[in-house]
Order: C-alpha cells, then structure tokens, then sequence
C-alpha cells in the first residue's frame, strides 16, 4: 500500500518535472543524482546480467517510454492507470519465463484488466490520443521485463540493488536526449532551473521521484518482488492508479472521463481478483481415511 501511494504520487512529481526538463534528459537525471551514494553503498552480490538487466528496462526503457508519453500528450492522472498494464505483463511473463503456477482465478483477473486497458485504449483512440497511450504500454512491458530481473537477481539486500541500477540508465538518456531532443537542450534547462517558478516546482519534482519514488518505492518493491512469486506481487501494482487519478484530479486539475474512470474500476477489479488466494477448507479426519480403513474401523 505504501509503495502505491508513493508510486501514484510520482506522477505529479514527473508532470512537474517534465514542465522544466526534456523527457529523455530527465529520465537520466533522476538515476544521475544518486549516483554519490553508491560511495557509501556496497555491491549487491548479483549477478551483472540481472542488475543491467533490471536497470535498462525498469530504470531506462520504462521511464523513457513514459517521460515521452507526458510530454506528447499523456494525462497525468491516464498515464498512471496505463502504466499498470506492468502487472498482468509481469504474470504472464513470470508463467512463461519463470515457470510461475498461475491460478485460474489468476488468469480471470488479469484477463478481466486486460479488458479494461482495451476499453481506455478505444477511447482514447476516440480523441486521437492512441499514440501517448500505446508509448505508455511500451513502458509497462519494460517495467514488467525489469520485474522479472530483479526477481532473478535475488539480491540479499534489494535497497543495494535498487540503488546500484542508477549506473545504467544515465549514460544511454543522456545519449538520446543528445541525439533526439538537442545536445545542450537538457544542460541548458537543469542550467535555468533557479530562473524560473517552474525550474523549482520540477527540482521538488526530481526530490521526489529520486528520493521517494525510487530509493523507498523502488526498493520496497524490489523486496517484495524477491521475497514472493512475481503473480503474487504484480497486481498490487494496479492500485497506483487510485492514488494517480485522485492526486492529478486535486493537484492539477485533470477532470478523468466517466469511461475512462468506469474501465479503470474494471481494471482495478481484475487486479484485486487476481491477486486473492483461495485456500482449501481442510478435511475433517474421517474423510481423510480411506474408504476400507473406514469401513473395517466401523466394523470393529
């Protein structure tokens, strides 16, 4: 609960972002800035294929399809219910790369949220809105790929682990950014940022999305993702949405449609239905017996 409620949060924290920096930039700012702690932070004992892994896809690709997305034109409030799609992403992928058992009220839920992506995407689809929404998806299927890595990863402490992924997404989106958004584009916004309302609001913004968002966020999620199944850690995922939409309604005024808050319950639905676990009741003793032992017991 708590990593969806600062998860959910973090959407506001990269509006704000993004209104002073460009998307590809700001990607790798967010993992440049902790790069002092690891002075102060041991290796995590994994191996280097899992950490590279996990910090392309979750720390590079996931935020680089996303920042694109809001800064093309993805709501706030839409982008943090999309993003989500990571959770039936990370089951399947978990069944068919992990060899996870999925349950079959497992595979109802994460069909059932499936259902609802679809709806949004028609709607979205509707206002010519499809494109930032598909570069959304992109990044969910990133963020499932770096789930399934950090669960590989096994770290024995995932904080090290979340910490040392911000070697990886600085040098490739500084790259891009160089090539795609302009050689001093980025440099020349993080230069202004003391020179303007908004240079401020976006330097409160990168606090939170490095501090909390990745260091607390990400680093609990990191736990949860090595201590339990992956199809049991996902779904909780879809939960952001709830805090995404309610934050981006108060703070920035973003009015959801009633289709898009009708299939993002649909979604949330299918998440919390995949993600119960039903036990069987135990059998009483005499039921356990078999049908000759319980027979030959009656007769004596």
């Amino acid at each position: 609960m708590l990593v969806a409620v600062l998860w959910g949060a973090n959407f506001i924290a990269l509006d704000f972002g993004l209104g002073q920096f460009p998307p590809f930039f700001f990607a790798g700012l967010r993992f440049a800035v902790l790069l002092p702690l690891l002075f102060f932070v041991p290796l995590p004992g994994v191996p280097w294929k899992w950490l590279v892994g996990y910090g392309l896809c979750f720390g590079a690709l996931q935020f680089a399809f996303l920042f694109v997305a809001m800064n093309i034109g993805m709501p706030t409030g839409l982008a943090s219910l999309v993003q989500q799609a990571s959770a039936p992403f990370t089951v399947a992928l978990g069944a068919l790369l992990l060899r996870e058992r999925i349950t079959g009220l497992q595979v109802v839920g994460i069909l059932t949220a499936v259902v609802g992506m679809v709806v949004i995407g028609w709607h979205r689809a509707q206002s010519a809105a499809l494109v930032p929404m598909l570069i959304t998806v992109c990044g969910a299927f990133s963020w499932a790929l770096g789930n399934l890595c950090a669960r590989k990863a096994d770290a024995r402490n995932p904080l090290h682990l979340t910490l040392w992924i911000s070697i990886v997404p600085p040098l490739p989106m500084f790259a891009l950014s160089a090539a795609f958004e302009g050689p001093s584009a980025g440099w020349d916004a993080l230069v202004s940022v003391f020179d303007s309302a908004t240079g401020w609001y976006a330097l409160a913004g990168l606090t939170y999305t490095s501090l909390l968002a990745t260091i607390v966020g990400s680093g609990l999620w990191t736990t949860l993702m090595g201590r339990y199944p992956a199809s049991r850690v996902a779904p909780f995922s879809l939960l952001v949405p709830i805090v995404g939409f309610t934050t981006a309604w108060l703070v920035l005024g973003e009015q959801p449609h009633p289709v898009e808050l009708a299939a993002g319950a649909v979604v949330v639905s299918g998440v919390l239905l995949g993600s119960l676990k039903l036990t069987r009741r135990a059998a009483p003793p005499e039921a356990l017996e078999p049908p000759a032992a319980t027979a030959s017991a009656k007769a004596g």
